[in-house]
């Protein structure tokens, strides 16, 4: 058993407080985030402002669906825009941006292509993937086949043979057009010079498919529904070449059956999928950073799907000196990500001015064309957005430097529905009994945010930004702030957890309670009590906690609780970055669900059903929390 590290923090003068827990009425609606600051203010910095941006000086006159031939043979298709004057396209070799998407490159809002680049001086070069849009082949998702492919585009996109390129290619888009980014980067492909990922998925199962060990029902059917929609849309070359664009919808068509349909099922049904393994590891990102050597631009979203793996890209890019910056807001997916993926979505980057295309402009000058900018060079490697103060600090690493680990400890006699626990104290009380309630999560931030930002679309009720309704569900853990804390990198709970039954997950929320009672979640995150092995050789350990911590998440590791005796589990909560004002609490919240998010595959779900959790925290089974805490 590891001791509880004592709690050293600036909280150590807070009086211990059981502040009680204001009742909302319950909403079954689909559920709003706040709407996300422009990020005029990160933009505007004085480290980050430049000399007035390029004004754009070309048209735009695009090729359709030219053809692209794979080094297997296959022809691929993708658009070309150019730079152009009175219809025409402008003679004479431009660098190039290349982008790759699954969401067809003739769907407006869907296709990544940017005119504000190509207005400047800018190639685009947009392919639909293999097995999507025009281009024939079974799609199967970030596949090592598709990962080559990035590379053969690029290498076509930069070859003299092709008129209107200068050689320098960048890479652009969001989303999967972040993530292949740099599974192409990965391979070093000729003439490649910079890339600009933004919201890019890192680790495939940990981000975003099996968070916590559950299936991801929020996105993963959202998701590989619309890439199957879009794919049966008739391609651009319908009508000059039927007999093609039949022959690629029947294929695309029956893929649905043999991919999508058959990962749902299999994962649901607890079989592979529902595990990692080397299907999500040669998918991950993050697994091949390291071999990344271009200058890389991330930006990420603390409510994004991929909040957690965005700052992880970025640090293993500047441990080893790559030119690298990392931009981290408050967006949910679509909120940072719309603007390069062709949508124009309220609230995003993008509102109420084009901060994220200019932005991109400079890198891409910077490092295509060489321009220089001493601003960007000058500009700190990380920006984040401070949730709390709505401020937009700076940094030269993440988590900043001065960030020190401390541990809260959990304490008191929490009861569900009410506030009766605490934080900081000494261990004591216990066990808290939270009960077992399967729709948990619903009037929660979650709902937004794990729907990619689409649930905050449509919705005006108050749960986005208001948890304390679906506190009422678990046990909550409280303790007064007297002076500002901030927050900035990720978060761990050691629970120690009993259970009546063979299985079931923990919910761990940070939330910042303000004296009206409002209460704002401030991250979170979630454990399967089976899947609850851990790596300590792979987890991240600072000020002797274990702060980040890493999962086998296999079949193998699967471990069933043993009954009603405690065992201690390790959760890790998705990176933090805020404040907690004076006058305000800082609250722990825990819960045995988070739907809509996450669903239990149907074994895991038959050996949780009905069997609440016991949380202990006295002296012989300490509970607590690890916070990143800026001095």
């Amino acid at each position: 058993m590891r001791p509880a590290p004592r709690w050293t923090a600036p909280l150590a003068a807070a009086a211990i407080s059981a502040t009680g827990v204001t009742a909302l009425p319950a909403h079954a609606a689909a559920l709003s985030a706040p709407a996300a600051p422009s990020a005029a203010a990160a933009l505007s910095a004085p480290a980050a402002h430049a000399a007035e941006v390029r004004p754009e000086t070309f048209d735009v006159v695009v090729q359709r669906d030219v053809k692209v031939r794979m080094d297997d043979g296959v022809t691929l298709y993708a658009d070309v825009y150019r730079p152009a004057h009175g219809g025409k396209a402008a003679p004479g070799r431009f660098p190039v941006i290349v982008s790759q998407t699954p969401y067809n490159k003739a769907v407006p809002g869907a296709s990544m292509s940017s005119e504000y680049l190509v207005k400047r001086g800018y190639v685009q070069v947009v392919m639909d993937v293999r097995g999507t849009g025009g281009s024939p082949g079974k799609w199967q998702a970030m596949s090592p086949r598709e990962q080559r492919d990035g590379k053969n585009l690029v290498e076509w996109a930069s070859s003299h043979s092709r008129p209107w390129s200068n050689g320098k290619v960048g890479l652009y888009g969001a989303s999967y057009g972040g993530l292949n980014q740099i599974l192409t980067a990965a391979q070093h492909p000729k003439g490649l010079k910079a890339i600009f990922p933004v919201v890019p998925l890192g680790d495939a199962y940990r981000d975003v498919v099996g968070s916590g060990g559950q299936v991801d029902l929020g996105f993963m059917p959202l998701w590989l529904g619309g890439v199957a929609g879009l794919s049966i849309v008739p391609p651009t070359y319908s009508g000059s070449d039927p007999s093609a664009a039949a022959r690629v919808i029947r294929e695309h068509l029956g893929n649905i059956g043999e991919f999508q349909i058959s990962m749902l099922v299999n994962a649901l049904s607890g079989g592979d999928k529902a595990f990692d393994g080397p299907f999500y590891r040669q998918r991950s990102p993050i697994n091949v950073v390291d071999k990344v050597n271009v200058p890389t631009f991330v930006v990420g979203g603390e409510f994004d799907i991929f909040q957690r793996g965005e700052p992880m890209l970025y640090q293993r890019l500047a441990r080893r000196g790559v030119p690298a910056k990392f931009l981290y807001g408050p967006w949910t997916h679509l909120q940072a990500g719309g603007g390069a993926l062709g949508m124009g979505v309220p609230g995003t980057v993008t509102q109420p001015g084009p901060q994220l295309p200019e932005l991109m402009l400079r890198w891409y000058d910077r490092y295509l064309r060489g321009t220089a900018d001493p601003a960007m060079d000058r500009r700190a490697p990380v920006t984040y957005y401070e949730n709390g103060s709505g401020k937009w600090p700076t940094a030269t690493q993440w988590p900043p430097t001065g960030t020190t680990y401390r541990a809260l400890r959990l304490g008191g006699n929490a009861v569900a529905g009410r506030s009766a626990g605490t934080l900081g104290g000494a261990s004591s009380g216990g066990p808290d009994h939270a009960p077992w309630t399967p729709l948990s999560g619903l009037c929660t931030r979650s709902t937004s945010q794990w729907t990619a930002g689409i649930a905050g679309l449509f919705s005006t009720t108050p749960c986005g930004d208001d948890q304390s309704a679906n506190d009422r569900n678990g046990l909550v853990y409280d303790v007064p702030v007297k002076a500002p804390l901030r927050l900035a990198g990720p978060v761990s709970a050691h629970l120690n957890v009993s259970s009546a039954a063979k299985d079931g997950q923990l919910t761990v929320r940070l939330e910042d309670v303000a004296p009206n009672g409002k209460t704002t979640q401030l991250t979170a995150g979630w454990q399967v009590l089976s899947l609850r092995k851990l790596d300590k050789k792979r987890s991240v350990t600072k000020n002797g906690l274990i702060v980040q911590p890493w999962h086998p998440y296999t079949k193998a590791s699967t471990a069933p609780m043993p009954r009603n005796r405690p065992v201690p589990v390790d959760v890790e909560i998705f990176p933090v970055a805020g404040v907690v004002q004076p006058g305000h609490t800082l609250r722990v919240s825990v819960q045995t669900a988070d739907f809509p998010h996450l669903i239990a595959p149907i074994p895991q779900l038959i050996d949780s059903v009905g069997a609440g959790l016991k949380i202990w925290h006295d002296a012989a089974h300490p509970s607590w929390v690890a916070l990143p805490v800026q001095r």
